[in-house]
């Protein structure tokens, strides 16, 4: 099908899609805002420390951290550049096969995490989950992943 040959969105389509790219752009800096005042971190940094912190030994592959993080390769490699000017993570050439780098956690990571986790927390709730039905939950979880495993096709 040709971009010209596709039936136009549905009010509906539209409003959706719409508010999905309001959504991606104000969530973002709603809680970065928030963990920027509490722990001096942003969202982005906030997951890197995050999916470290539930790794075995606190350590990932960075091209791992990029796929469980949603970031760029090139965005992860900014990121663990703040994080390593603030302490809080480091990267090494990798034990495994001496090619690729291992971001690691840092103790100082893991305090910053503890101290900004709540405020995620918090976030989550004002901006997300108070404002759901509970009944629709699960629903949205689960349209959200089919929509997120497009490029997994």
């Amino acid at each position: 099908m040709t971009p010209t040959s596709v039936a136009p969105l549905t009010d509906l389509e539209d409003a959706l899609l719409q508010e999905l790219a309001r959504i991606a752009l104000t969530l973002p800096r709603d809680f970065t805002a928030d963990l920027g005042r509490a722990a001096g971190v942003s969202l982005s940094e906030y997951h890197v420390l995050m999916h470290l912190a539930g790794a075995p030994g606190h350590m990932l592959r960075v091209g791992a951290l990029a796929r469980r993080t949603g970031l760029t390769l090139g965005a992860v490699t900014r990121v663990m550049r703040l994080l390593e000017d603030k302490g809080l993570a480091a990267r090494r050439r990798s034990a495994e096969d001496g090619r690729g780098q291992d971001a690691l956690l840092t103790d100082p990571g893991r305090e910053r995490l503890a101290q900004a986790s709540p405020v995620h927390t918090a976030g989550a709730r004002r901006y997300v989950l108070d404002r759901l039905d509970p009944s629709a939950l699960a629903t949205l979880v689960d349209a959200l992943r089919r929509i997120g495993d497009h490029d997994r096709d």
